[in-house]
Protein backbone atom coordinates (compact mmCIF):
# COMPACT_ATOMS: atom_id res chain seq x y z
CA UNK A 1 0.00 0.00 0.00
CA UNK A 2 2.52 2.24 0.98
CA UNK A 3 4.29 1.49 -2.73
CA UNK A 4 0.98 2.94 -4.26
CA UNK A 5 1.06 5.86 -2.37
CA UNK A 6 4.36 6.42 -3.26
CA UNK A 7 3.70 5.85 -7.21
CA UNK A 8 0.88 7.74 -6.97
CA UNK A 9 2.52 11.16 -5.32
CA UNK A 10 5.26 10.75 -8.60
CA UNK A 11 2.70 10.48 -10.78
CA UNK A 12 0.81 14.01 -9.47
CA UNK A 13 4.27 15.69 -9.35
CA UNK A 14 4.96 14.55 -13.19
CA UNK A 15 1.51 15.46 -14.06
CA UNK A 16 2.21 18.74 -12.30
CA UNK A 17 5.29 19.50 -14.35
CA UNK A 18 4.20 18.61 -17.69
CA UNK A 19 1.36 21.79 -16.86
CA UNK A 20 2.37 24.47 -14.93
CA UNK A 21 5.90 23.90 -17.77
CA UNK A 22 5.16 25.26 -20.53
CA UNK A 23 5.95 22.85 -23.48
CA UNK A 24 8.86 24.29 -25.35
CA UNK A 25 7.02 23.12 -28.82
CA UNK A 26 3.79 24.98 -27.69
CA UNK A 27 5.76 28.55 -27.38
CA UNK A 28 5.23 31.06 -29.66
CA UNK A 29 8.85 32.01 -30.79
CA UNK A 30 10.31 35.47 -30.29
CA UNK A 31 10.38 37.44 -33.65
CA UNK A 32 13.55 37.76 -34.88
CA UNK A 33 14.41 41.18 -36.39
CA UNK A 34 17.62 41.92 -38.75
CA UNK A 35 20.62 43.52 -37.62
CA UNK A 36 22.23 44.03 -41.37
CA UNK A 37 19.95 44.88 -43.84
CA UNK A 38 20.26 44.85 -47.79
CA UNK A 39 18.34 46.62 -50.48
CA UNK A 40 17.88 44.78 -53.49
CA UNK A 41 16.81 46.56 -56.49
CA UNK A 42 17.33 47.17 -60.81
CA UNK A 43 15.01 44.41 -62.87
CA UNK A 44 14.49 40.99 -63.49
CA UNK A 45 18.02 39.65 -63.40
CA UNK A 46 17.78 40.94 -59.66
CA UNK A 47 14.56 39.14 -59.07
CA UNK A 48 15.40 36.19 -60.20
CA UNK A 49 14.49 34.02 -63.05
CA UNK A 50 16.23 30.90 -62.61
CA UNK A 51 15.19 27.46 -61.92
CA UNK A 52 14.09 26.86 -58.31
CA UNK A 53 15.63 23.37 -57.56
CA UNK A 54 13.78 20.83 -54.75
CA UNK A 55 14.47 22.12 -51.38
CA UNK A 56 15.17 25.65 -52.64
CA UNK A 57 11.89 27.06 -51.94
CA UNK A 58 11.79 26.42 -48.51
CA UNK A 59 13.92 28.61 -45.57
CA UNK A 60 17.59 27.88 -45.14
CA UNK A 61 18.80 29.55 -42.03
CA UNK A 62 16.87 31.30 -39.47
CA UNK A 63 19.30 34.23 -39.72
CA UNK A 64 18.35 35.35 -43.16
CA UNK A 65 15.31 37.38 -42.96
CA UNK A 66 13.42 38.71 -46.17
CA UNK A 67 10.88 41.60 -45.62
CA UNK A 68 7.12 41.04 -47.17
CA UNK A 69 4.85 43.10 -48.65
CA UNK A 70 3.21 44.16 -45.58
CA UNK A 71 6.41 45.21 -43.83
CA UNK A 72 6.63 42.47 -41.67
CA UNK A 73 9.91 40.16 -41.41
CA UNK A 74 10.19 36.08 -42.09
CA UNK A 75 12.43 33.36 -43.02
CA UNK A 76 13.93 34.02 -46.30
CA UNK A 77 13.18 31.56 -49.03
CA UNK A 78 13.38 31.43 -52.67
CA UNK A 79 11.78 32.74 -54.52
CA UNK A 80 12.21 36.20 -53.06
CA UNK A 81 10.69 38.59 -55.15
CA UNK A 82 7.31 36.42 -55.34
CA UNK A 83 5.40 39.04 -54.20
CA UNK A 84 7.09 42.87 -55.37
CA UNK A 85 7.52 41.56 -58.69
CA UNK A 86 3.73 40.92 -59.04
CA UNK A 87 2.80 38.87 -62.40
CA UNK A 88 5.97 37.51 -63.23
CA UNK A 89 7.38 34.22 -63.17
CA UNK A 90 10.06 34.70 -60.52
CA UNK A 91 12.72 32.09 -59.48
CA UNK A 92 16.20 31.92 -58.20
CA UNK A 93 18.25 35.47 -58.46
CA UNK A 94 21.69 36.64 -56.56
CA UNK A 95 20.08 37.62 -53.04
CA UNK A 96 19.94 34.64 -51.23
CA UNK A 97 23.16 33.44 -52.59
CA UNK A 98 24.42 36.88 -51.39
CA UNK A 99 23.18 36.56 -48.14
CA UNK A 100 24.81 33.04 -47.24
CA UNK A 101 27.68 34.23 -48.75
CA UNK A 102 28.29 37.21 -46.33
CA UNK A 103 27.08 34.94 -43.05
CA UNK A 104 29.62 32.31 -44.67
CA UNK A 105 32.70 34.66 -44.85
CA UNK A 106 31.01 37.65 -41.94
CA UNK A 107 29.38 36.16 -39.21
CA UNK A 108 29.55 38.92 -36.80
CA UNK A 109 27.22 40.89 -39.30
CA UNK A 110 24.47 39.34 -37.65
CA UNK A 111 20.91 38.59 -38.93
CA UNK A 112 20.70 39.36 -42.55
CA UNK A 113 17.63 41.53 -43.43
CA UNK A 114 16.78 41.41 -47.28
CA UNK A 115 14.17 43.87 -48.76
CA UNK A 116 13.32 43.06 -52.32
CA UNK A 117 12.36 45.89 -54.18
CA UNK A 118 13.11 44.84 -58.13
CA UNK A 119 10.66 44.92 -60.70
CA UNK A 120 11.19 43.32 -63.88
CA UNK A 121 11.20 44.99 -67.48
CA UNK A 122 11.87 48.53 -65.91
CA UNK A 123 14.08 50.87 -67.44
CA UNK A 124 16.24 53.53 -65.19
CA UNK A 125 14.00 56.58 -66.17
CA UNK A 126 11.07 54.69 -64.10
CA UNK A 127 13.67 54.70 -61.08
CA UNK A 128 14.46 58.28 -60.87
CA UNK A 129 13.38 60.39 -57.53
CA UNK A 130 9.56 60.82 -57.61
CA UNK A 131 8.54 57.58 -59.45
CA UNK A 132 6.58 54.81 -58.64
CA UNK A 133 9.11 52.50 -57.81
CA UNK A 134 11.62 54.78 -56.25
CA UNK A 135 8.92 56.05 -53.50
CA UNK A 136 8.21 52.16 -53.06
CA UNK A 137 12.05 51.41 -52.80
CA UNK A 138 12.36 54.26 -50.30
CA UNK A 139 8.98 53.51 -48.18
CA UNK A 140 10.51 49.98 -47.66
CA UNK A 141 13.65 50.89 -46.74
CA UNK A 142 12.49 53.46 -44.32
CA UNK A 143 10.28 50.47 -42.74
CA UNK A 144 12.92 48.14 -43.03
CA UNK A 145 14.97 49.68 -40.26
CA UNK A 146 11.88 50.25 -37.44
CA UNK A 147 13.15 47.04 -35.74
CA UNK A 148 16.65 48.40 -34.67
CA UNK A 149 18.72 47.13 -37.48
CA UNK A 150 21.03 49.07 -40.17
CA UNK A 151 21.05 49.62 -43.96
CA UNK A 152 24.21 48.51 -44.92
CA UNK A 153 24.34 48.40 -48.57
CA UNK A 154 22.18 48.38 -51.97
CA UNK A 155 22.67 45.85 -54.40
CA UNK A 156 21.85 47.03 -57.77
CA UNK A 157 21.22 45.47 -60.85
CA UNK A 158 19.27 46.87 -64.12
CA UNK A 159 20.32 47.83 -67.46
CA UNK A 160 18.74 45.51 -70.34
CA UNK A 161 16.03 47.47 -70.63
CA UNK A 162 17.81 50.35 -71.75
CA UNK A 163 19.46 48.56 -73.99
CA UNK A 164 16.38 48.66 -76.46
CA UNK A 165 16.59 52.07 -76.98
CA UNK A 166 19.15 54.59 -78.23
CA UNK A 167 17.98 57.41 -76.31
CA UNK A 168 17.74 55.61 -72.77
CA UNK A 169 21.05 54.08 -73.58
CA UNK A 170 22.80 57.60 -74.18
CA UNK A 171 21.10 59.26 -70.95
CA UNK A 172 22.26 55.99 -69.02
CA UNK A 173 25.39 57.93 -68.46
CA UNK A 174 24.00 60.66 -66.50
CA UNK A 175 20.97 58.92 -65.18
CA UNK A 176 22.68 56.31 -62.92
CA UNK A 177 24.59 58.54 -60.80
CA UNK A 178 21.77 60.76 -60.06
CA UNK A 179 20.12 57.85 -58.68
CA UNK A 180 22.19 56.86 -56.58
CA UNK A 181 23.24 60.08 -54.94
CA UNK A 182 19.17 60.52 -54.93
CA UNK A 183 18.99 57.55 -53.70
CA UNK A 184 21.05 58.44 -50.98
CA UNK A 185 19.98 61.68 -50.27
CA UNK A 186 16.74 60.31 -49.28
CA UNK A 187 17.83 57.77 -47.36
CA UNK A 188 20.00 60.51 -45.55
CA UNK A 189 22.90 57.18 -45.66
CA UNK A 190 25.39 59.76 -47.64
CA UNK A 191 28.20 57.28 -47.88
CA UNK A 192 26.07 54.00 -48.70
CA UNK A 193 27.98 51.07 -50.13
CA UNK A 194 26.40 50.64 -53.57
CA UNK A 195 27.33 47.31 -55.46
CA UNK A 196 25.91 47.43 -59.14
CA UNK A 197 25.86 44.72 -61.78
CA UNK A 198 27.18 45.58 -65.11
CA UNK A 199 25.09 44.16 -67.59
CA UNK A 200 25.66 40.35 -68.88
CA UNK A 201 23.09 40.52 -71.84
CA UNK A 202 20.68 43.09 -72.86
CA UNK A 203 18.64 43.68 -76.50
CA UNK A 204 20.84 45.62 -79.26
CA UNK A 205 24.47 44.49 -78.88
CA UNK A 206 25.48 48.56 -79.89
CA UNK A 207 23.75 49.83 -77.10
CA UNK A 208 24.66 47.08 -74.76
CA UNK A 209 28.11 48.63 -74.40
CA UNK A 210 26.87 51.79 -74.67
CA UNK A 211 24.96 50.93 -71.10
CA UNK A 212 27.80 48.83 -69.57
CA UNK A 213 30.54 51.62 -70.45
CA UNK A 214 27.99 53.76 -68.12
CA UNK A 215 28.35 51.23 -65.71
CA UNK A 216 32.07 49.90 -65.49
CA UNK A 217 33.33 53.43 -65.62
CA UNK A 218 31.26 55.22 -62.91
CA UNK A 219 33.43 56.66 -60.43
CA UNK A 220 31.37 57.75 -57.28
CA UNK A 221 32.09 57.32 -53.72
CA UNK A 222 31.73 53.82 -52.67
CA UNK A 223 30.55 52.45 -55.62
CA UNK A 224 31.15 49.29 -56.75
CA UNK A 225 30.97 47.33 -59.96
CA UNK A 226 30.44 43.68 -60.39
CA UNK A 227 30.67 42.49 -64.18
CA UNK A 228 28.33 39.80 -64.71
CA UNK A 229 29.58 39.29 -68.69
CA UNK A 230 30.28 35.59 -69.20
CA UNK A 231 27.94 34.10 -66.70
CA UNK A 232 25.94 31.51 -68.21
CA UNK A 233 22.37 32.85 -69.05
CA UNK A 234 19.09 30.69 -69.54
CA UNK A 235 17.76 29.74 -72.93
CA UNK A 236 16.10 33.07 -73.53
CA UNK A 237 19.69 34.81 -73.78
CA UNK A 238 18.88 37.67 -71.57
CA UNK A 239 17.86 36.21 -68.07
CA UNK A 240 21.21 34.57 -65.77
CA UNK A 241 20.46 30.95 -65.00
CA UNK A 242 20.44 29.24 -61.82
CA UNK A 243 24.39 28.94 -61.80
CA UNK A 244 24.67 31.99 -63.19
CA UNK A 245 22.64 33.82 -60.50
CA UNK A 246 24.16 32.00 -57.60
CA UNK A 247 27.26 32.59 -58.84
CA UNK A 248 26.66 36.39 -59.18
CA UNK A 249 25.22 36.76 -55.37
CA UNK A 250 28.72 35.28 -54.21
CA UNK A 251 30.43 37.91 -56.59
CA UNK A 252 28.34 40.57 -54.55
CA UNK A 253 29.19 39.02 -51.38
CA UNK A 254 32.78 39.53 -52.08
CA UNK A 255 32.37 42.58 -53.28
CA UNK A 256 30.49 44.21 -50.62
CA UNK A 257 33.05 42.82 -47.93
CA UNK A 258 35.78 44.60 -50.21
CA UNK A 259 34.62 47.43 -47.99
CA UNK A 260 35.53 46.30 -44.89
CA UNK A 261 39.16 46.91 -44.04
CA UNK A 262 40.23 42.81 -43.43
CA UNK A 263 38.73 41.87 -47.10
CA UNK A 264 40.14 44.76 -49.27
CA UNK A 265 41.63 41.82 -51.79
CA UNK A 266 39.20 38.83 -52.96
CA UNK A 267 40.57 37.45 -55.61
CA UNK A 268 39.59 33.76 -55.78
CA UNK A 269 39.26 30.86 -57.99
CA UNK A 270 36.84 29.22 -55.64
CA UNK A 271 33.74 29.41 -57.57
CA UNK A 272 35.30 28.83 -60.71
CA UNK A 273 36.29 32.49 -61.87
CA UNK A 274 38.59 34.93 -61.06
CA UNK A 275 37.68 38.38 -59.38
CA UNK A 276 39.84 41.26 -59.46
CA UNK A 277 40.31 44.04 -57.64
CA UNK A 278 40.46 47.62 -59.06
CA UNK A 279 39.64 51.59 -57.71
CA UNK A 280 35.91 51.10 -58.28
CA UNK A 281 35.14 47.85 -59.82
CA UNK A 282 35.21 44.48 -60.05
CA UNK A 283 35.73 42.26 -62.98
CA UNK A 284 36.25 38.18 -64.51
CA UNK A 285 38.78 36.78 -65.89
CA UNK A 286 37.32 33.55 -66.82
CA UNK A 287 40.78 32.29 -68.35
CA UNK A 288 43.44 33.20 -65.61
Amino acid sequence: MRNIKTFNMFFSLVFLVFIVLPNPSMMAQEPKFPDSIFLLAGQSNMAGRGVIMPGQATPSSPNILQLGLNHTWFEAHEPLHKEVDEGKRCGIGPGMSFAKTVLAMEPNMGVIGLVPCARGGTGLKQWARGSKLYDNLLQRAHASTKSGGKIKGLLWFQGETDTNSTEDALLYETRLPKFFNDLRDDLHLPDLPIVQVALASGYHSDLITTVRQAQLFLCLKNVRTVDAWGLPLGLDGLHLNTEGAVRLGQMLAHTFLSFRPKHKWVGSRKFGYRIFYSTTMYFINKNS
